[in-house]
This record gives C-alpha cells, sequence and structure tokens, in this order.
C-alpha cells in the first residue's frame, strides 16, 4: 500500500521482538488486535541481525533481516523456483552476507577485520575455496533469509487487508563488523588494517559532557558519489520492499556528521564534517516520489538540517515527554506541533510515560499536570496519550508499553548503558485485560483518526 501521509492515522510502536513468542508467529493476531483498536500504522525497530547486545541499531548486515524472528521454518528444498528467483534478485547483498555469517561462525564469531588475511580480504581463491568446502551452509544462510522475505510479504498482505502500514526504521550508519564494510571496505573511511579511521558519534552536550562515542565508521562519501549511490539507493529500495514508511535515525546525519578520531576515547575532540544528503536523496527522489520517509530529527537541529527536511518535504518528529519546559517555541509542546509530523508520547529510547512521569520531582508533576489542563482524578499516561492522539499531527503513534500502562520495568533501551535492554515484551492475557482494544479504538476514534478496516 502507498501511505498517505496527508491522512489522520493512529499507530503503536512495538518491535516483532517483544510480541509475546518474539516471532512473526504471532503477527496475525497482533494485527488483528491493532485493527480492533482502530490503529493503522505498526512502527517497529531495524529488523536486522544483532550483534550480541541485541541492539538492533549494531546488525551484521544493512540487508538481512533476524533468522530470530521465524516460528517455524520450512524444510530446504533445492528445487523450490521461488528461491531461486530470490536468490538471483537478491544476490547483490545476500550471497556477501551468506559468506559473511558462514566464515564468522567458523572462525569462532570473531569480527572479519580479525580473519586471516586472505579471507579478510576476500581473496577469491579463498572465498572459491571456503564457497566450496560450506555450500550446505552458504545454501542454509540464503535459505532462512528467502523464508524470512517469504513470511514477510505474507505479513505485508494481511496487514494491507486490514488497511494498517507497516513503518520501519533505517539506521544511518552500519556496524564496522558487518558483511556491508567487509564486502566493500571502499565506501567506508578504513586503515589499511581494516580498522576505521574516523568513528561516529555526537558531541558534548546538555545530556551528556563527553557526548557520544558511537564508533561505527564513516562513509566514504566520494566513493558513494562516484558510485552515485548504489548502495544506498539499493539499501532503501530494500527496505521498501518491506515498509510503507521508513524512519531514517539521526536524519542530520545526512547533512553533517561528526568526526571523531578513531584514536580518541571520547566524542569531545571531534569536527563537523558536511555530507551529500542533498544528492542522495535527490537521485532517490528519481525514483520514487514523493518520498515514503520520516526524518528523526531529535536534539540540535540546525538551520541547514531544517532546510534538508523541508526541500524534500519530510516529516519530523515530536515527542511529549519533551514538552515540560518554559520555552515557548519548543516543538515539542501540543500547541507547536504541526500537521506534518509524527508525534509520540515518548519513543524506544525514552523511559515509558508512568516511568518518566513518576521520576518527576512532585513540583515538576504539577507543572506537566497544568499544562494538560488535567482534572485530579484523570490519568497521567491516558492524558498524555489522548494529547498525542488530538495533535495536529497527522500521524501519532504510542509505544506498547503506554497503551499498557506499564512501568520503568519495561523500557526498551536506556541510551548510554550496554547491558539489559531491547529484552521487553508483552504477554497476550495483558491485551484483554480491561477491553484494552475497545478503549484504544475510542481514544483514535475521538481523536478522528481513521480506524483500520
Amino acid at each position: 500500500m502507498s501511505f498517505d501521509f496527508q491522512q489522520r492515522r493512529g499507530g503503536v510502536l512495538l518491535h516483532p521482538t517483544s510480541l509475546p513468542s518474539r516471532t512473526l508467529g504471532d503477527a496475525g493476531p497482533w494485527l488483528d488486535f491493532m485493527a480492533a483498536s482502530g490503529l493503522s500504522v505498526w512502527q517497529m525497530l531495524p529488523l536486522g541481525v544483532p550483534q550480541a547486545d541485541y541492539s538492533p541499531y549494531q546488525c551484521l548486515s544493512a540487508f538481512a533481516a533476524n533468522p530470530a524472528l521465524l516460528d517455524k521454518r520450512i524444510p530446504y528444498a533445492p528445487e523450490d523456483q521461488a528461491f531461486h528467483a530470490f536468490c538471483a534478485q537478491e544476490a547483490y547483498w545476500l550471497d556477501d552476507f551468506a559468506l559473511f555469517v558462514c566464515i564468522k561462525a567458523g572462525h569462532e564469531d570473531a569480527a572479519w577485520f580479525d580473519w586471516p588475511e586472505a579471507l579478510k580480504w576476500r581473496d577469491p581463491d579463498a572465498l572459491q575455496q571456503f564457497s566450496k568446502a560450506h555450500k550446505k551452509q552458504l545454501e542454509a544462510a540464503r535459505w532462512e533469509q528467502y523464508q524470512l522475505h517469504h513470511h514477510w510479504q505474507q505479513l505485508r498482505k494481511d496487514a494491507s487487508s486490514r488497511d494498517i502500514a507497516l513503518f520501519g526504521d533505517l539506521p544511518i550508519f552500519v556496524a564496522h563488523d558487518s558483511a556491508d564494510v567487509w564486502a566493500c571496505p571502499q565506501r567506508f573511511l578504513l586503515d589499511d588494517q581494516g580498522r576505521p579511521t574516523w568513528v561516529t558519534g555526537v558531541p558534548p552536550d546538555y545530556f551528556s559532557e563527553t557526548g557520544q562515542r558511537w564508533g561505527n565508521p564513516h562513509y566514504d562519501w566520494d566513493y558513494h558519489l562516484q558510485e552515485n549511490f548504489e548502495w544506498w539507493l539499493a539499501r532503501l529500495e530494500h527496505h521498501f520492499q518491506w515498509f510503507d514508511l521508513v524512519r531514517i535515525d539521526h536524519f542530520r546525519g545526512l547533512q553533517a556528521v561528526w568526526m571523531i578520531d578513531a584514536n580518541e576515547e571520547t566524542a569531545v575532540n571531534g569536527h563537523w564534517q558536511e555530507v551529500p544528503g542533498d544528492k542522495l536523496l535527490t537521485a532517490l527522489q528519481a525514483f520514487i516520489d514523493p518520498l515514503p520517509l520520516v526524518a528523526e530529527d531529535l536534539g540540535t537541529i540546525t538551520p541547514e538540517v531544517r532546510a534538508l527536511k523541508e526541500k524534500f518535504n519530510l516529516p519530523g518528529m515530536a515527542v511529549l515527554q519533551f514538552a515540560f519546559d518554559a520555552f515557548e517555541d519548543n516543538p515539542h509542546k501540543p500547541v507547536n506541533i504541526t500537521p506534518n509530523c509524527v508525534a509520540y508520547t515518548g519513543t524506544h529510547d525514552n523511559d515509558t510515560t508512568l516511568g518518566w512521569y513518576q521520576s518527576l520531582p512532585e513540583d515538576t508533576r504539577l507543572y506537566v499536570r497544568r499544562m494538560l489542563h488535567m482534572e485530579p482524578a484523570e490519568d497521567i499516561v491516558d492524558k498524555m496519550i489522548d494529547t498525542v492522539l488530538q495533535s495536529r499531527a497527522n500521524l501519532a503513534i504510542v509505544p506498547m508499553q503506554d497503551f499498557l500502562k506499564l512501568g520503568s520495568e519495561a523500557r526498551m533501551n536506556t541510551p548510554g548503558v550496554a547491558n539489559g535492554n531491547w529484552r521487553w515484551k508483552f504477554h497476550w492475557e495483558q491485551l484483554s485485560a480491561g477491553n484494552l482494544a475497545t478503549h484504544i479504538n475510542d481514544q483514535v476514534t475521538r481523536s478522528k483518526r481513521k480506524p483500520s478496516s
């Protein structure tokens, strides 16, 4: 389905790993619940193969989906013509990914830049020899990706039949230890050992004295320009095969990036460098217009970033939890939320609304309630959800934890904390308690958002 951003819709943020089984086997009942709730957009986090910390923002491939999402696995059928057609169509990333995960498995999960030199630098004879010796494992890796693709296309049809759009998420940077960097190191700023010379992050700000050092390798944008953004366009087109709408995480990185020398331990010493995001989006727009993209524009956003977003008419984001300060021009305040925007109570990086509210000092809680014009008996979580749904934003998204009125124990991610993230899931009995679907449907209907069919 094509996504009409001019239509008022209500949606929910829930990663598939937060379904009770953590697999796509729960997708049917989940879509039924969404339809009964009047929710017509399902937003999720990136679907890639995560590394050891489970973060969907640091994955082994910018294209491959996580095999852990499969609930049942069809036995390998070498005569399956659809499988062979899939392998031929997706060969541009699939072959390298299959090699990458199989070599990795054969070397105790070592990062590619620690592999034997011949495999590390993709010596043709070494790769051919490995492929011949591991033919079954390579086919199994391809077969898994085929099954995920097949399952997802059926899920997308099922969602579309209920008038539910799928909203994906694209991390702007890729992991150093990924098939993409190994397959074409020239696309990244690496030294002759395959290590990054410059790494990603953001400078010091109100939240962190030392900034954030993410550690991903930076792109060699000159190389991407020379190849006419071949990899980028393939990556975006691949996402549009899976989703009706895609959020670009850290959108400001398409205008300028914070360059940190790889030898620096923190993000303090760095510099901004402009990148050709304008040319990239122009090239993409030649294939698909209007662009089904949302710009994650949270944090400090410069006039140049705003101009880039506005040039391509990309919706930005507003987060209600950020609204409660003394600045009248705060874009997250309900009065400042515009139609061309996705409004949230909170995101996967925030505490749940209940957890956030409970952590506030009493005087700040009173300020929040005053600003939301709340009666003494009103429930804060319901009021926050209603405020977002009734805002002018054409798309309003509420994390599932907020619909369930859960506290900090249900938080999805705490930025800067290494352990304990990305593991929350709900249980089916939570959805049947208190006529939850009817309650949500009432909220969506009152806000005049198009209910799903």
